[in-house]
């Protein structure tokens, strides 16, 4: 016996008229509707949060369009990959054939020398490029290949577009249809959904496949409850996301590189953008490391730039360099509680005046009027230190930063204190 399609691929729409969502997009006389049915489609990018229908509008083009259609992940494809398909769209070509339309999915997650390799194809026409993106393509795609694409955003779903999902998938799925399924309650479906429609539709089925009955009523209780006991099931793509990057950077922050990458490891299977993991430990590298051990930010900066640059797999080295160190660093929050002591002091104390011995002087009148006047030019004392008032007179003496309690900030609150002979309460 076959093994059963999930009931979102079941459910996937064969038409426009038939696809659920992005009206804005392609309901009757709108934008990229009109130019579907012209059949002179452009090279275009989707951008829109996961399970918004990017794969499946991809599709539905091509098949309105009928036009070979050459499908590649971002997350298992590589440059070699994307020749062997240009091979295949110039071969079509010189037999004066349709050309194809090439659809990546994940496209945010090409390197740029993998974008690069994709430029000339479709600077030359070979292809029509589709790319879907859940990441700002003005930082995840290259600007050479973004200039030759038509952006187009999709949104969530509205409410009344996922229950209608859930009503058309109760009616017309042939092994749904023999069931008698009612929904009593939606809301904690919708709310598991977080908008994503093949979330929607696979959380249905579990809720059904596990209760084992041709008749049921969907309670938020039973869905609930269906989803708590299945949740490595229902939760296979996303890898309990918000959880996991939790444990994830408790870890790091209670310094325990073994649990750290562990957790990397389980990002990885779950298929993590690399970029919004590289992106948190920029994050964590001054909320929880800051002054402790300043190179921690640079380490993690460069991690950074180096998984833009490097693209999957090898990336995955250098998020677990950048892990274990972080997470066997020295740790301080007293940045991050500096910059939120300072924002709460404004919002209590308001606009305060700059004292004038602070204030810039480019005009003779400002001078006239005392602007910039007694300013002591720290680099002209000795240790480039010049003992006057930086903060509005009615703060003097404020302690917004407080150096942590480690070696390196031990030091500073020492370096401090030194300089300012107990004016701030180190």
């Amino acid at each position: 016996m076959a093994t059963l399609a999930p009931l979102a691929e079941r459910m996937r729409p064969a038409n426009l008229d038939e696809y659920v969502g992005q009206k804005h997009l392609v309901g009757q006389g709108a934008i990229l509707r009109k130019t579907i049915e012209s059949g002179n489609l452009p090279s275009i990018i989707l951008w829109g949060p996961p399970g918004v229908g990017k794969t499946t509008l991809a599709f539905i083009i091509s098949s309105q369009l009928q036009r070979p259609f050459f499908s590649l992940s971002a997350i298992n494809s590589g440059v070699k990959d994307i020749r062997e398909v240009i091979d295949k769209a110039a071969k079509l070509k010189e037999e004066n054939k349709d050309l194809p339309i090439l659809f990546i999915d994940e496209i945010h997650r090409f390197s740029k020398s993998q974008q690069d390799s994709l430029l000339g194809a479709v600077e030359r026409g070979l292809v029509t490029l589709i790319g879907a993106t859940t990441e700002n393509p003005s930082f995840e795609v290259i600007s050479a290949l973004l200039s030759r694409c038509q952006v187009y955003i999709l949104k969530n779903l509205e409410e009344e577009e996922l229950l209608s999902l859930i009503e058309n998938a109760l009616k017309r799925d042939e092994h749904l249809v023999n069931k008698k399924i009612t929904i009593k309650e939606h809301e904690v479906l919708l709310r598991l959904s977080g908008g994503d429609a093949r979330k929607l539709l696979n959380v249905l089925e579990l809720v059904i496949n596990a209760s084992g009955k041709k008749e049921l009523v969907l309670s938020n209780e039973l869905v609930l409850k269906s989803v708590q006991q299945n949740m490595a099931v229902y939760d296979k793509a996303g890898e309990q996301h918000y959880d996991i990057i939790s444990a994830f950077i408790k870890s790091i922050r209670g310094s325990d590189p073994n649990a750290a990458v562990y957790w990397l490891a389980r990002m990885i299977a779950g298929g993590e953008d690399p970029s919004f993991i590289a992106r948190r430990l920029l994050i964590l590298a001054s909320e929880d490391i800051g002054n402790a051990n300043p190179n921690a930010l640079l380490l993690a900066n460069t991690c950074f730039q180096a998984v833009n640059v490097i693209g999957w797999p090898e990336s995955r080295i250098i998020l677990s360099q950048t892990v274990t160190y972080l997470a066997s660093s020295a740790k301080s929050n007293a940045s991050y509680q500096a910059i939120n002591k300072a924002q709460e002091l404004v919002s209590q104390t308001g606009d305060q005046s700059v004292p004038l011995h602070l204030r810039n002087a480019p005009t003779k009148l400002m001078k006239n009027i005392g602007y910039g006047k007694e300013y002591k030019y720290s680099h002209n004392f000795d240790d480039s230190f010049s003992e006057q008032e930086y903060l509005p007179e009615k703060l003097s003496g404020t302690v917004l930063y407080e150096p942590g309690k480690n070696a390196s900030e031990n030091k500073l609150r020492d370096y401090l204190r030194s300089l300012w002979k107990g004016k701030y309460k180190y």
